[in-house]
């Protein structure tokens, strides 16, 4: 059943993505199927709370929240500022992926980790990563290799985006490797 947070989730990113940005919902709709498939091994509430960071996650990228052009930063600014959410999903957003790294390559990470710090719940944390990074731009399903790949092909090596990824992709396979592990552990099958 889903809980209030996950509802409102999905009617916010819903509203701002589906009609201006149809692919990027359609990548965020995936994400979240992929986190619905975790909550198996998520204890209590963290499985609401992956769901709505999973449906959140993109939301930055919708024209009306672009301020800096950091989709992490942008939308956990507007869901802190202008939602109130649950402090977890939005320090769950504002670092998706590790975003720091990004943040890095733009000038950003002080002021990201700052104002967001990473959340100290390896699992959630790890959860948020493969969700993301195993799902494609169509939410189609995919390993994290064959996701680093697709990104780098699309935004080019040398762009922001392609110098983060490559730093991250290690990070990225460490996390992807370390939820399938958690998942067999209790016989969830991914």
């Amino acid at each position: 059943m889903l809980n209030f947070e996950v509802v409102w989730a999905y009617d916010l990113a819903g509203g701002l993505l589906a009609g201006s940005l149809p692919h990027r919902w359609a990548h965020t709709q995936g994400v979240a199927a992929c986190a619905r498939t975790l909550s198996p091994f998520m204890k209590g509430e963290r499985a609401g709370v992956l769901e709505a960071a999973a449906v959140l996650h993109d939301i930055g990228y919708a024209p009306p929240l672009v301020e800096t052009g950091f989709h992490p930063l942008d939308g956990a600014r507007y869901l802190r500022d202008m939602h109130a959410a649950d402090e977890r999903v939005v320090r769950l957003v504002a670092n998706h992926s590790f975003a720091l790294l990004e943040a890095e390559e733009r000038g950003l990470r002080d002021e990201l980790g700052e104002e967001f710090p990473p959340l100290a719940d390896p699992l959630l944390v790890d959860a948020l990563v493969y969700c993301d990074m195993t799902t494609t731009p169509d939410g189609g399903r995919t390993t994290s290799e064959a996701r680093v790949r697709e990104i780098l092909s699309r935004y080019g090596e040398d762009s922001v985006v392609g110098r983060f990824v490559r730093r991250a992709a290690p990070e990225i396979h460490g996390s992807v490797a370390r939820v399938r592990a958690a998942a067999a552990e209790v016989s969830v099958a991914l």
